[in-house]
């Protein structure tokens, strides 16, 4: 409907990029894409996929890898000798981490996405991306 704000279905999309809220059957919302986005932003900011077994144990899971980069201020290792701007690498990176959180409502929109992503607003240090969970 055209005011309706949740839905519940079955899970639909590709492993990887479905956000939680389907696996624990809660209600879908347009922050479930604001989630897959996120993903498909890190796996292009490091030029891999979401999982990978052939890499070593800590850097299998893209979003636990990244987010422990990020918080040891290590962001160069996610794209090993690419020459890049590390300021807007910091921004993208930020942003795909505020995208993968857990928790739907901590989720940006994806017009504060873009904004964030442009530089009109700033972006505040993101959350580890399962914390909200571990917190309650």
């Amino acid at each position: 409907m055209h005011d309706q704000t949740n839905t519940s279905t079955g899970i639909r999309g590709t492993r990887g990029y479905v956000a939680p809220e389907w696996h624990r059957k809660q209600p879908v919302s347009v922050k479930a894409d604001v989630y897959s986005y996120g993903i498909v932003l890190l796996e292009t900011i490091c030029c891999r996929r979401n999982v990978d077994w052939s890499l070593p144990e800590e850097e299998v899971i893209l979003e636990e890898w990244v987010y422990q980069c990020f918080e040891a201020g290590q962001l160069g290792k996610l794209v090993g000798d690419e020459e890049v701007d590390r300021r807007q690498l910091d921004r993208m990176v930020k942003v795909g981490l505020w995208c993968i959180l857990d928790e739907p409502s901590l989720r940006p929109s994806m017009k504060k996405v873009l904004m964030m992503l442009g530089g009109t607003v700033d972006i505040p240090v993101p959350p580890s991306p399962g914390s909200f969970l571990s917190s309650i």
